[in-house]
């Protein structure tokens, strides 16, 4: 299902995100407050980082969830990306406190990459190993804010893992909206067995069809794959709103990419596979974009850039807060 009432709606909150957010509430950080519980990492074995805030909760509280390799706000090991942690601000800036902003980081800070690339691809950075921290993470942010739902804002890979956690715990009624920019929700093109495919490279990730990673999202029939989307993609009570990129992405097209080249457009399986609506969902409304690259300053690309772009802001303060 695509509207276009959410487009409306976003050109407006653009001016507002452009004018500097006249109703500014405060800056997002990058700790939890005091008070706020350690969670382990199930797959690391490590306390997770993110943010959030102590204070009073008018809003639905929102929970920003990364995309693969990347981390909830820039770290010594990641300065070029948790671009989430901008838009968690943008919502700050437009009438939203920092105590009803969290992010988590289900990946660490990134730093374990450094002596092996293939992690990457591994099984600490798949769907299924990072349920545990999200369902920790939600009840402990319900616990401590006093709400009884959340919203979730998802990018790439956190937003099947939302779906996921959804699925698996039977907990879409603490969702009461989800945000699901750019996901994987039918496979993701970087799988492929073919030799142009670069990213199978150690050095790229390691993104082999036999990898951990590969194996959830390689195919659209993936094991994984079926199991999340078997049945309704778009399940109540939860509201769904999509934004994807329309055209290059280089994680569904074999465009190139900003800097990066495409690669061929086949499955894990080496079959011939067209994963260019691998973001929709069935069911959502959906908000497509061109252009994103603009908003990649490091690479060009558009999958990264519509995390950072004005109008994901834009698009996501309107659905958000608009009354039903």
């Amino acid at each position: 299902m695509r509207t276009f009432t959410w487009i409306a709606a976003a050109t407006t909150a653009v001016v507002l995100i452009a004018a500097g957010g006249a109703a500014a509430a405060g800056t997002v950080g990058t700790t939890f407050p005091i008070g706020f519980p350690t969670i382990v990492d199930a797959s690391l074995g490590t306390p997770v980082i993110g943010f959030g805030a102590a204070g009073p909760v008018r809003h639905t509280p929102v929970i920003f969830l990364h995309g693969n390799n990347d981390t909830p706000y820039p770290t010594a090991c990641n300065p070029f990306y948790g671009a989430i942690h901008s838009l968690a601000q943008a919502l700050a800036d437009n009438g939203y406190s920092p105590s009803e902003l969290w992010g988590l980081g289900y990946q660490g800070d990134q730093c374990d990459l450094l002596a092996d690339q293939t992690k990457r691809s591994g099984v600490a950075h798949t769907t299924v190993a990072n349920i545990p921290d999200l369902d920790r993470f939600v009840h402990a942010v319900l616990d401590y804010t006093g709400a009884k739902r959340v919203d979730i804002v998802g990018h790439s890979l956190g937003v099947t893992l939302a779906r996921a956690w959804m699925k698996t715990d039977h907990t879409g009624h603490l969702v009461r909206r989800l945000v699901a920019i750019d996901g994987p929700n039918h496979g993701i093109i970087s799988c492929s067995p073919d030799p142009l495919n670069y990213w199978q490279l150690p050095a790229n990730g390691g993104f082999t069809p036999d990898s951990p990673l590969c194996q959830e999202y390689g195919s659209a029939d993936s094991v994984f794959l079926s199991w999340l989307n078997r049945g309704q993609e778009t399940p109540g009570p939860t509201d769904y709103l999509v934004i994807r990129n329309v055209g290059p992405d280089f994680v569904y097209s074999p465009l190139a990419d900003g800097f990066l080249p495409g690669v061929p457009a086949e499955d894990s399986l080496g079959r011939p596979h067209d994963f260019s609506d691998s973001a929709a969902l069935e069911g959502a409304q959906e908000i497509d974009l061109t252009g994103q690259g603009a908003y990649d300053p490091l690479l060009g690309t558009a999958h990264l850039g519509i995390l950072a772009s004005p109008a994901t802001a834009a698009a996501a303060l309107a659905f958000l807060t608009q009354d039903k």
